[in-house]
């Protein structure tokens, strides 16, 4: 099967926690990103969201120490559900993620433990 991707929806960069100001600073004042809403599912996890031309950037909190980050790209793909079934039958464990208003999606991990999420938008 070969997966129909949309594009890159989003990519997530980390910071540690409570530096969200020192982010705000620097991607919106230095950068001149436009920071957009979370949903408020996300909104406990801290972090931020921006604009980025078509694409979104998220900054997400972690610890530095983590050893399986956050960060990672978010491809935007059709047909989800049979996509996933389509990995786990190649032994690929997936992880649901934290519904988000509007979109689909879960997560898995590559070879060399990279993070990857795959999402669908609902019209």
């Amino acid at each position: 099967m070969k997966l129909n991707i949309k594009g890159i929806h989003h990519v997530q960069l980390c910071i540690p926690p409570g530096e969200e100001e020192r982010a705000r600073d620097f991607y919106t004042g230095v950068l001149g990103f436009s920071e957009i809403e979370k949903p408020e599912s996300l909104k406990k996890n801290g972090g931020l969201w921006y604009q980025a031309g078509n694409q979104e950037l998220h900054i997400g909190v972690e610890n530095p120490e983590s050893s399986k980050g956050k960060s990672h790209p978010a491809f935007e793909v059709t047909q989800l559900e049979l996509v996933k079934q389509y990995l786990q039958s190649k032994e690929v464990v997936v992880k649901d993620e934290t519904e988000i208003p509007g979109i689909i999606r879960f997560s898995f991990r590559d070879p060399f433990g990279n993070r990857i999420e795959l999402l669908e938008t609902l019209q």
